[in-house]
């Protein structure tokens, strides 16, 4: 029975163990894909930490940004632009859905199928065993889109439009566009907002201004072509942050605001938009107060979570596209090996990095 190696969680807040974990015998269409790059975002943090994982869950392996090499197949599979797929062949891969609910076949919002199959966070001892990016290998079952990674995308940013990237690129598609005068506030300096206010210049925003923390995320933000930044450090005060924000868009407030950081960011965010303005919600849940006055002010309120496999193809293509005029890699702030996994985790919960990215297999 083969094997493979893969830092598993065992225990909520423990130390991250190497271990041993089988290779399931591929159904047909599956793959098995040789980790080139597995990057962390706060998901797989809170799921160690227990807020968003169960007991049940135990022993897992952490990790749903992963680019891969395809190593095995069983059988002939097409990617998602009907391109025949093959071992060597670097990839991301998406979440498989059931594909006759109402979601998956009336609405085509397949990221609300109530039967989609995450990454991260299944049990390590039963079969497939291996759902998750930090491990020598990782099980890409059939059902999931597969996408080629261009070869000028670095691995580990590839890795990042599994997660972080895609569910920007699918915030855009529901926000509409961007006209050249508007002014676009991102909350949140972490890999969703930095991404996003990438995205927000390139769509046209007259300026981009970024609200976060800590000083390292900011100067990322800087380098990526922020106008302005505004550090949660110094301010500390909401009112003065929303009259920063006034300040800077002819004190009516921002034509659109991108909240990137957590659900606690919402009224605020939404007090910082002006009548008739836009706020996306990008990725994180939680409960969060709206005043009926925001309503009153027309205010347009747009909630994303997660992707649709389109999606993950457009953060790619505009990884290759930008590539040469945006340093994306400058998100990649740290890397580490599959035996340092438990200091990647503690890294990214301290906000010590960006984003760090793990080379099971050497980077």
């Amino acid at each position: 029975m083969a094997e493979t190696r893969a830092a598993v969680i065992t225990g909520f807040n423990q130390p991250l163990e190497i271990r041993s974990v089988q290779i399931p015998e591929l159904e047909p269409t599956a793959m098995l894909a040789k980790v080139e790059a597995a990057t962390l975002c706060g998901t797989d943090v809170h799921r160690w930490h227990g807020r968003v994982a169960t007991a049940e869950m135990l022993p897992f392996i952490p990790g749903h940004e992963t680019c891969g090499i395809i190593a095995e197949m069983n059988g002939e599979r097409r990617d998602l632009l009907g391109e025949p797929l093959k071992p060597g062949d670097r990839v991301l891969w998406s979440y498989p859905t059931c594909g006759h609910c109402y979601w998956c076949t009336v609405a085509k919002q397949t990221s609300h199928c109530p039967e989609i199959r995450v990454w991260g966070g299944s049990r390590a001892d039963q079969f497939p065993f291996l759902l998750g990016g930090l491990a020598d290998y990782q099980y890409v079952p059939p059902g999931c889109d597969v996408i080629k990674v261009p070869a000028a995308v670095s691995p580990a940013s590839a890795a990042a439009a599994a997660c972080a990237y895609r569910t920007v690129m699918h915030g855009f598609e529901r926000l509409g566009a961007i006209a050249p005068h508007e002014t676009v506030v991102v909350q949140g300096s972490g890999p969703l907002g930095l991404f996003a206010s990438v995205v927000a210049r390139d769509r046209g925003a007259y300026r981009v201004l970024v609200i976060g923390a800590p000083a390292n995320r900011l100067q990322v933000a800087r380098e990526l072509g922020a106008d302005d930044v505004l550090s949660l450090d110094e301010v500390k005060d909401s009112a003065d942050r929303v009259k920063w924000v006034q300040d800077r868009s002819g004190g009516r407030g921002a034509d659109i605001v991108i909240q990137c950081a957590t659900h606690m960011a919402v009224p605020e965010g939404i007090a910082m938009v002006r009548k008739g303005g836009r706020y996306l919600s990008v990725g994180v849940g939680g409960d969060a107060a709206i005043s009926p006055t925001d309503f009153w002010r027309s205010v347009t309120i747009i909630p994303v979570t997660m992707a649709e496999p389109r999606h993950w193809l457009q953060a790619v293509r505009f990884l290759e596209s930008r590539g040469a005029a945006v340093p994306f890699d400058s998100m990649i702030s740290r890397s580490y090996k599959l035996e340092q996994a438990t200091e990647a985790m503690n890294a990214m919960a301290n906000f010590e990095v960006v984003k760090p990215v793990i080379y099971p297999n050497g980077g």
